[in-house]
């Protein structure tokens, strides 16, 4: 039986938390008002009958009346005034708190929906931020997608204040990327032309009739140098252009890099006296097959070069799935 997969719980929004935040306001001051109404009438009521049923010094208030066939006067009528006025006020103060507490609820859930269209219409210009800085980060690496701005119309208030400096930023990285873009096609262009003339005039110093062997070997060799320049710039190149990430990956056996590296590296690692052992079990990846090769003639070179000069060098070079 398979557990049930319980869902992320829900992140509360900034619209949410200030909407809360002004319904939490409201009743507050509203419960508040009601409290002060409460105090002022219930005072206003007591005021009233002391007023009505006092007796100044000296001075004695008749006061009789006929209820339900029976006469009351003096303090017998004024007692039960006293009783009909206290059931009367306990009846209004009831209904003035039970009234205040049903309009105070309606009046707050219209305030709390009244504050979540507000707090939607003051974050709006947030939401635009948060899209276009999502679409930056979206775009493909070779775009960028920092052609994309705000540009938001509104009061300068500080929400402004952070679209308008928003964008003067993108706008910066936009013109920061085009000089690297700009830099990256006109090395390409400055370093692939000599290498280009160099393999021309070795190939017709090669082909000449009268060329010698020892010119056809120097010649060999010097067109080897030459493309392994080519294929070092093209690499460094193409990582320039991809910004340090790989855009188009292909499958790639890392023991057919490191068997062509090793084979390479042969007459470097002869002259240098360091012995190289080679270690070439299957390890498919993906990746760039160019970038890869350079990375592995990298590792291998640098083994060979700041190894001991004794003699009794050496370098193993293995590939395996791990």
């Amino acid at each position: 039986m398979s557990l049930p997969r319980w869902s992320a719980p829900v992140r509360p929004t900034l619209r949410l938390r200030l909407t809360l935040v002004y319904g939490a306001v409201f009743l507050a001051a509203g419960l508040l008002l009601l409290g002060v109404t409460y105090v002022l009438f219930d005072q206003q009521l007591d005021r009233s009958f002391s007023d009505r049923y006092a007796t100044e010094p000296g001075r004695v208030k008749q006061v009789f009346f006929i209820h339900d066939g029976v006469r009351l006067s003096g303090d017998a009528a004024i007692e039960w005034l006293r009783r009909q006025e206290l059931e009367l006020r306990g009846a209004a103060v009831t209904s003035l708190l039970t009234q205040g507490v049903i309009a105070l609820v309606m009046v707050g859930a219209v305030a709390m929906v009244l504050g979540w269209v507000v707090a939607g219409r003051v974050l709006a210009p947030l939401r635009l931020v948060t899209e276009t800085a999502r679409k930056i980060a979206a775009a493909p690496m070779a775009e960028r997608g920092l052609h994309e701005r705000i540009a938001l119309d509104g009061p300068p208030d500080e929400v402004k204040d952070l679209a308008d400096t928003f964008d003067t930023m993108v706008e910066r990285l936009d013109h920061s990327f085009d000089g690297q873009r700009r830099f990256v096609a006109n090395a390409s262009h400055e370093l692939r032309t000599p290498l280009t003339l160099n393999r021309a005039l070795v190939e017709l110093a090669m082909h000449r009739r009268t060329a010698s062997a020892d010119v056809k070997e120097l010649g060999e060799s010097l067109l080897e140098i030459n493309a392994r320049h080519e294929r070092l710039i093209g690499g460094l190149l193409l990582l320039a252009r991809s910004e340090q990430e790989v855009a188009d990956r292909s499958p790639v056996d890392l023991a057919d890099v490191v068997t062509h590296v090793v084979a390479q590296t042969a007459a470097d690692a002869a002259a240098a006296g360091v012995a190289v052992y080679e270690v070439a079990a299957p390890a498919p990846t993906t990746g760039d097959a160019l970038l890869l090769e350079r990375l592995v003639h990298n590792l291998v070179e640098n083994g060979l070069r700041y190894n001991v000069d004794d003699g009794t060098g050496w370098v193993r070079v293995v590939s395996r799935t791990v």
